[in-house]
């Protein structure tokens, strides 16, 4: 690991983290605090997708759709209007509603066919962001002088990695660049989440083996041909299953990546000093 121990990590004088775990548990809310410190920079994962790797895509959906509507067209035809995204760290609605979800297009669903395409182009763009993280570590010290840099990723980053491999391209490169810290949620966590999840219902992104086997396994329990399913039905039922795939994932890349805290701890700290204190003892915990 980038720091040997407790010593090492406090002693630095450039401390270099990513955040990794199910998406809800902290990790943008811990970054954006750092971040609020004055000296740390905050690279966000998902921001990269949406401005660097997703943009044009996102772009281009949009103005398909405004082609469709007669004085829209005209207007873009002529160079008249201008149509983007709005992209924020605060913000992604544009990325998520690129990505859809599968099913009934009179409720909004996408051909599992057009699906599995912007899922693929999602995993791509993922994997360079990820990639890009060096990138970032030397440009916030060369061109805005901070000292300290937090990576917050997206909670897929397990779907495109294999932990258990100790030559992991994705892997090797992040954990010689950054200390890789796991929020771990508990049961109550998870249960919070599927509850916040059932709710307000958001387009994710699934490991493709997992995406068929769930894909196929809810046509077959319900009886349903693609075009009929409902799309929030669908990722409402696969969710919880989501959170299953990707624990052991999440397990196995602290184990052998990095090292481990706790959302309820994620969630007690006041600053960045805090964090520090925090990353120290996780540390030990793991020396």
């Amino acid at each position: 690991m980038l720091y040997a121990s407790a010593r090492d990590w406090r002693a630095a004088r450039k401390k270099r983290v990513l955040l990794f775990g199910m998406s809800g548990l902290g990790k943008t809310h811990v970054s954006q605090m750092l971040r609020d410190s004055g000296n740390w920079f905050h690279y966000s994962i998902d921001y990269r997708i949406g401005t660097r790797y997703m943009g044009e895509y996102i772009a281009d959906n949009a103005k398909a759709e405004a082609m469709k509507v007669p004085f829209l067209r005209d207007l873009l035809l002529s160079d008249s209007i201008y149509i983007g995204s709005n992209i924020t760290f605060d913000n992604l609605t544009p990325v998520a509603a690129y990505l859809g979800k599968p099913g009934n297009p009179d409720k909004g669903g996408l051909p599992m066919e057009e699906y599995r395409r912007r899922q693929e182009q999602f995993r791509h763009a993922e994997i360079y962001a990820l990639l890009d993280t060096e990138y970032f570590i030397h440009r916030a010290e060369r061109l805005y002088g901070y000292p300290h840099f937090v990576c917050d990723t997206g909670g897929s980053i397990c779907e495109w990695v294999d932990p258990d491999n100790p030559e992991d391209p994705v892997l090797s490169e992040l954990s010689r660049r950054t200390l890789m810290i796991w929020i771990r949620g508990d049961e109550a966590h998870t249960a919070e989440l599927i509850r916040r999840f059932d709710r307000a219902p958001k387009p994710m992104s699934y490991q493709p083996a997992f995406l068929e086997r769930a894909w196929a396994q809810y046509l077959a329990e319900n009886g349903l041909a693609e075009h009929e399913v409902d799309p929030d039905a669908f990722i409402r039922w696969t969710y919880a299953q989501a959170l299953a795939h990707r624990q052991p994932r999440y397990e196995a890349m602290a184990r052998n990546w990095g090292v481990t805290v706790t959302a309820d701890e994620i969630a007690a700290l006041r600053d960045a000093a805090d964090f520090v204190d925090l990353v120290a003892e996780a540390l030990a915990r793991n020396g």
